[in-house]
Formats: C-alpha cells, sequence, structure tokens
C-alpha cells in the first residue's frame, strides 16, 4: 500500500450514489446497445480481478501434498497469534497518532501548524520493508546511535548496554504505526476540517474545555473516517511480506510465502492464503458494521468550520515537537539513513551497473500495468456512469476487490491462473503444431503485470469515477444531441474534462506499482530484479549499504503522491474557507 494514498479509496463510496442521483433513465434509454456493450467490458474487468481468487480457491480445494497437518499444529498457530497481535497494535497505534495529529493541526494554532499539516504525510513515501530495513541498521548493537548512546552514559560495549532488539512484535508494531498512521490522519483532518463550529461553539458555552470537546464532540462524529483509516493500515498491514520477515514477526503473510517458496507447497499456501482472505474480509465487515448508523450532514452554506485557538508560544513548541515527532521517526531518519549510505555507496564504488537494468525493469513493469489498470478503469468507471443500476454497481465492487487482498494472496491466484493458461496453450502447441510454447506468461512478466493490475484497479476506477461524477450530466444529453454516440461523448467530453482524475489516479498507481514487494517477488520471471526485490534481497543477505541507492530511488518516486495529496488538501481547505 505497497503504501497507497488512501484518498482515491476513500472516494469509492461517493461516486456510486452521487452517479445514482444525477442519471435518469433518459441516459440508459439514449445508452442504447452502446451501453450494454460498456457493461459487458466492465463485467470482464470484474471477471479478470475474481479469476484469480477462484483459482485460489479451486487450488486450495486439491489438498496439501502431506504438509497441511504440519501446517496446522506448527505453523498457523503461531502465525494467526503474531497477526493478530501486530493487527491489534497497529490498529491502536495509528488511531492515536492519526487521530491526535488530525485534531493537532486543525484545532490549534501555532507557528509550523502549515508545515506540519502536508509533512505529516511524509511516512506514506516510506514503504514498509524500508522502514524496516533502515532501522535495522540505524538500531544495530554496533551501530552509531547505540554507541553515542553508550558514550553519553559511560559504557564502553553493547555487553555492557544495548537497547532492546528490534527484531521483536514491539518494534514492528512501532515501525509499521509510525509508517502507515497517515492513513488514520487523511480522512480524519477532512472529518475535523468539515465539521461545523457552530457545534464545537456550543459545547464551549456549555462550559466544556477545548481537551472534552475532543472526546464528547470531535472524536465521537469523526469515527467513521478513524473507521476507514484504520482498516486501510490493517489491510496494509497484512500486505506487508518484507518487514514482518526482516523482524522476525511471523505472521500469516510471511507463512504462505515460506508455505510456496521453501516447502513448494502451493496447496497449502493456498489455504493459508484463503484464510487470510477471510481475515480481510472480516475486516472489512466490522469497519462498515462499525459506522452502519453513522450518517452526519451538514449544512456547508449555513456553517463554518472549525476555527483554530491561538495558543501560547510556549505551547505551540510543544505542538510542534509533538507533532514532529511521527515526521522524524516515519520519514527524517530512514530517509536521512538512506541518503547518507547511498553517498557512502556512490563514493566508494560509484552506481552499479545492476541499477539501471533494475530501473529499466522496475519502470516497464510499472508503466505496462499503469497502463493496463487505467485502460481498465476508465471501462468501469465509465460503464457506472452509462448504466445506473444494480448490475454496474455490483461490477464496480468486483473489480475493486484486489486491493482488499494482500499482494501474496493475489500472487498466488495469479500463479495459478496464468499457469493453467501456459499449461493449456503448450498443449494444444504440441498437439496441433509439435512445437512448445513453454512459459509464455509467466516467463515474460505479464504475471507480474497481471497481480499489479488485480491489486490496483481499486485506485484507478474509485479515483476515476469520482472524476466523472464531478461533470454534470447535462453535458451528455448535449453530446447525444448532437449526433455523438456514448463512445464519442466519452472521447470527446469525458476525457477532456476527467484528466486532472485519470492522471491522479495513474500517478497513484504507478507508485504503488514500483513499491508493490509481495507480488513482483513472487511473480517476477528468473534474472530480473526491481528495486523492491533488489533491496529485499540485499536485506536478507545483511548487506544493507548495496540496497541503499535502490531504497532511497523507491523513497524519492514515492513522495510523487505526497506531493499530490498535500495538493488536494490545499485545495479542499481553500473550497472550505471559501464556503
Amino acid at each position: 500500500m505497497g503504501t497507497g494514498a488512501p484518498s482515491s479509496h476513500l472516494l469509492m463510496d461517493i461516486p456510486m450514489s452521487a452517479s445514482k442521483s444525477v442519471a435518469g433513465p433518459s441516459v440508459v434509454s439514449h445508452a442504447g446497445r452502446s451501453g450494454r456493450n460498456w457493461l459487458a467490458l466492465s463485467a470482464i474487468a470484474a471477471l479478470i480481478v475474481v479469476l484469480p481468487v477462484a483459482g485460489l480457491a479451486l487450488e486450495a480445494l486439491k489438498g496439501s501434498t502431506g504438509l497441511w497437518a504440519h501446517l496446522f499444529s506448527s505453523v498457523l498457530p503461531v502465525a494467526l497469534r503474531d497477526t493478530v497481535i501486530l493487527l491489534v497494535g497497529v490498529g491502536l497505534l495509528t488511531a492515536v497518532l492519526g487521530t491526535t495529529t488530525a485534531w493537532l493541526v486543525t484545532a490549534y494554532d501555532f507557528p509550523g501548524r502549515r508545515l506540519l499539516e502536508w509533512a505529516l504525510l511524509l511516512p506514506l513515501a516510506v514503504p514498509t520493508y524500508i522502514i524496516a530495513y533502515a532501522y535495522l541498521d540505524i538500531l544495530h548493537p554496533i551501530g552509531s546511535v547505540q554507541g553515542a548512546i553508550r558514550w553519553v552514559l559511560g559504557y564502553e560495549s553493547p555487553r555492557q548496554f544495548r537497547l532492546p532488539d528490534i527484531r521483536s512484535m514491539i518494534g514492528c508494531i512501532l515501525l509499521l504505526g509510525f509508517v502507515l498512521y497517515p492513513y488514520v490522519y487523511i480522512p480524519t483532518r477532512a472529518m475535523f476540517i468539515t465539521q461545523s463550529g457552530n457545534l464545537i461553539d456550543a459545547a464551549r458555552t456549555l462550559g466544556i474545555s477545548r481537551r472534552a470537546v475532543f472526546w464528547r464532540v470531535a472524536l465521537p462524529l469523526a469515527r467513521p473516517a478513524v473507521a476507514v483509516g484504520i482498516a486501510l493500515a490493517l489491510m496494509e498491514t497484512l500486505n506487508d511480506v518484507g518487514a514482518a520477515e526482516f523482524l522476525g514477526v511471523r505472521t500469516m503473510t510471511v507463512s504462505i510465502y515460506t508455505t510456496w517458496i521453501t516447502r513448494t507447497d502451493l496447496p497449502g499456501a493456498s489455504q493459508i492464503a484463503l484464510a487470510l482472505l477471510l481475515i480481510v474480509v472480516g475486516l472489512v465487515a466490522v469497519e462498515r458494521w462499525a459506522r452502519r448508523k453513522q450518517r452526519y450532514a451538514t449544512d456547508a452554506r449555513r456553517s463554518r468550520g472549525l476555527k483554530p485557538q491561538k495558543v501560547s508560544a510556549v505551547n505551540g513548541m510543544l505542538l510542534l515537537f509533538m507533532g514532529s515527532v511521527p515526521i522524524l521517526l516515519g520519514f527524517v531518519a530512514p530517509a536521512l539513513y538512506l541518503t547518507t549510505e547511498a553517498w557512502k555507496r556512490y563514493q566508494f564504488a560509484g552506481v552499479s551497473p545492476r541499477l539501471l537494468n533494475e530501473a529499466i525493469s522496475t519502470i516497464t513493469i510499472a508503466t505496462l500495468a499503469t497502463v493496463v489498470t487505467i485502460s481498465l478503469g476508465l471501462v468501469v468507471a465509465y460503464a457506472t456512469r452509462l448504466r445506473p443500476g444494480k448490475a454496474s454497481a455490483t461490477l464496480l465492487r468486483l473489480s475493486t476487490v484486489g486491493y482488499a487482498a494482500p499482494g501474496t494472496v493475489v500472487a498466488i491466484g495469479v500463479l495459478i491462473v496464468l499457469a493453467g493458461f501456459d499449461r493449456f496453450i503448450d498443449r494444444t502447441a504440441l498437439d496441433w503444431c509439435g512445437i512448445s510454447t513453454g512459459l509464455l506468461f509467466m516467463g515474460s512478466g505479464a504475471a507480474v503485470v497481471y497481480a499489479l493490475t488485480v491489486r490496483f484497479l481499486a485506485i484507478s476506477a474509485g479515483g476515476i469515477e469520482a472524476g466523472l461524477s464531478r461533470i454534470p450530466m447535462s453535458l451528455d444529453h448535449a453530446s447525444r444531441t448532437l449526433g455523438q454516440s456514448p463512445a464519442g461523448t466519452f472521447r470527446h467530453v469525458h476525457l477532456p474534462l476527467s484528466k486532472a482524475a485519470i492522471s491522479a489516479a495513474a500517478l497513484l498507481v504507478f507508485v504503488d506499482c514500483i513499491k508493490e514487494l509481495p507480488a513482483t517477488l513472487l511473480l517476477r520471471p528468473l534474472n530480473v530484479e526491481t528495486f523492491a526485490t533488489h533491496l529485499y534481497g540485499e536485506a536478507a543477505r545483511g548487506t544493507y549499504e548495496e540496497a541503499s541507492i535502490a531504497a532511497l530511488a523507491i523513497v524519492a518516486i514515492s513522495v510523487l503522491p505526497v506531493i499530490l495529496l498535500s495538493r488536494i488538501g490545499t485545495a479542499g481547505r481553500s473550497v472550505a474557507a471559501d464556503r
């Protein structure tokens, strides 16, 4: 969630209802056969996403190759326990960090507040496996940090004093929490900004302090946003494989990887993957249940937003320090470490020739996946606009389920489906032409592109549909009266007017593809390395300096969606102020 940016996912529920409210029967009738064609294409896109899940279920039904009893008695209990503990810990930490920082920059006015508003997004640019990679070296017993602490305390060796090992459950919770809290910060801050200041003033007139207002008024109203953010953070936690493995936490995701790669037990890995998928479905269900009755409405034309309260200079410095801690730990420290190590590596041996090949592979795979994902997203989103109703809404939901599935789960499903296609094509070519085609899909990188498309189609479809929902339906009617078909209207009207939304979705998908580790690690062709897989390999071997340049490149590229999100937040604040 990879770290994907949450703004697109949070908007996914809005366009569907909006499109239903602005679209009438006339649009459906005018769409005619072309509208049905778009709906059929949307069904194909949904089928592409659902196929890996179906393949996963079929493979799991075959049963394990004799290792399932061992998995059930030894692997699964530990994996399930560690997964639950990790989810609870990360959920609590992200909720606390995201909610408190969102309230801090919304409710109080102090020097540096505007800087914190966007800087608190920066940890999104650090993938979970990179922060684990960085802190394993930063906090090494013979590293500079612990060495400086021992020098201050008067100790001479790690035997006399050393910090607790970062390779632990607590270390994993802390590192993931300081990277994933922006998933809670973004929607919660948006909710705080849009809350009516009249409610806050009414509470203050009743004698409630500013601190009590947070607990009694602001936080209860923001619970739906907090629930959404926690759910997204937990999905990213389940998707992680690198950080958990580096830090010695045996989650179900790590167990899937080791069962498949180490034990070569694909059915057993499929069964664990299905169990993990059930946990994800449970998380989504709990999130929706938690906000099932949360419906709040505010008339933006008659109410004003929350006005930040000015604080004294001393309190302002304290608030600035409190807001800076997550940024320092989640972004600044690992970014400085990567920059320093990359510079040392460059001075010592220059840039490795492998990095150029890895850059080409990374950009090529990410670009192909982005093009496919955006194309399918356009189809799904436009079909929903042309043919609003249960059918298009269901297809939209099915086409976006891949984002909820961890990368390892998607990778196994894609492997099963494409390996089956490869065998079928190979047998057919042998029977008809006497020629073996080999691994057409699995050996060409198509499997990685397929997996990335399944994972991130939700970002594409959600973001594009949000852009299309802002285009008045009157333009569709005008285009139809001028003789344009739905395809012509799409080409001449919707594409030009939704370029910003499409570009934003493409950027988010591209960066997520760059950062994605599990699917790329499991499905890449032989002898093909990307920045993410190179970093994983070097960190697994303990040669951290070798991967510093690749890690720094990933972080630098990942800053792009953070800049985009900060611009969106600035625009949203300006609109709220105008109202």
